[in-house]
C-alpha cells in the first residue's frame, strides 16, 4: 500500500481550512486516512500551519510520498530537514547531538524569519491606516472650509439683504415727507386762495 501526505480540506465556501494527513494514496481526497499530521490555514497572514514534525518524520521514513503543497508545507516546518539529517546519523555522518543541534539552530533562523515578517506585516498596516487617518483629515479640513466658506457667503447675503431694506426705507422715510411737505404747502395754497376769496366777497 502507498502512502501519501497530504492535504484534505475542510471549511466553508471561499473559506478553506486544511488538515495535513497521512492517507492511503487510493482513498479519496476528503476520505479517509491513516493519521492526522496537523492542520494548514491560508486565510491568515502568514498562514498558519501546525504541524506534528516527529510523526511526519516517521511517515516520511517509511515511505510515504508527499503531494507537492503537502511537501512546501513540510518543508517550511522543518521536517524534510529532520528526515534527511535522520538519515544522515543512521549514515554515520553525524552524531543525533550534531543533528539536533542543527535542526535547532534553523529553527531558530526560521523563527527569526517569520517574526520579522510579522513585524513587517504589522508596520505596513500601520501605515495604512495612519494614511487613511491623514486622508480623512485632509477630507473633514476641506469640508470645514467649505462649511466656513458657505456660512460666510450667507452672512454676506444676509449684510446685503438688510443694507437693501435699510436703503429700502430711506427713500421711503424721503418719499413720505416730499408727499408730506407737498401736502402742506397745497394745504397752505388753498387757505390763502380761500381766505382771498372770502376778502374779495367782503368788499
Amino acid at each position: 500500500m502507498s502512502v501519501k501526505i497530504r492535504l484534505q480540506r475542510h471549511g466553508k465556501k471561499g473559506k478553506p481550512f486544511y488538515w495535513i494527513v497521512a492517507a492511503d494514496a487510493r482513498a479519496k481526497r476528503d476520505g479517509k486516512f491513516l493519521e492526522k499530521l496537523g492542520t494548514y490555514n491560508p486565510n491568515t497572514n502568514p498562514a498558519t500551519i501546525e504541524l506534528d514534525v516527529d510523526g511526519s518524520v516517521k511517515w516520511l521514513q517509511n515511505g510515504a510520498q508527499p503531494t507537492d503543497t503537502a511537501k512546501g508545507l513540510l518543508s517550511y516546518k522543518g521536517a524534510l530537514l529532520k528526515h534527511h539529517l535522520a538519515g544522515g546519523v543512521r549514515k554515520g555522518a553525524f552524531s543525533e547531538e550534531e543533528a539536533e543541534k542543527k535542526f535547532q539552530a534553523w529553527l531558530d533562523e526560521k523563527a527569526g524569519l517569520v517574526t520579522a515578517k510579522e513585524d513587517g506585516l504589522a508596520k505596513e498596516t500601520a501605515d495604512v491606516k495612519a494614511k487613511a487617518l491623514e486622508a480623512e483629515k485632509e477630507v473633514n479640513q476641506k469640508r470645514k472650509a467649505a462649511v466656513l466658506e458657505a456660512e460666510e457667503a450667507i452672512k454676506a447675503e444676509a449684510a446685503a439683504a438688510t443694507a437693501a431694506e435699510e436703503a429700502a426705507k430711506e427713500v421711503v422715510e424721503e418719499v413720505s415727507e416730499e408727499v408730506t411737505a407737498e401736502t402742506v404747502v397745497e394745504e397752505t395754497t388753498e387757505e390763502v386762495a380761500t381766505e382771498g376769496s372770502k376778502e374779495e366777497t367782503a368788499e
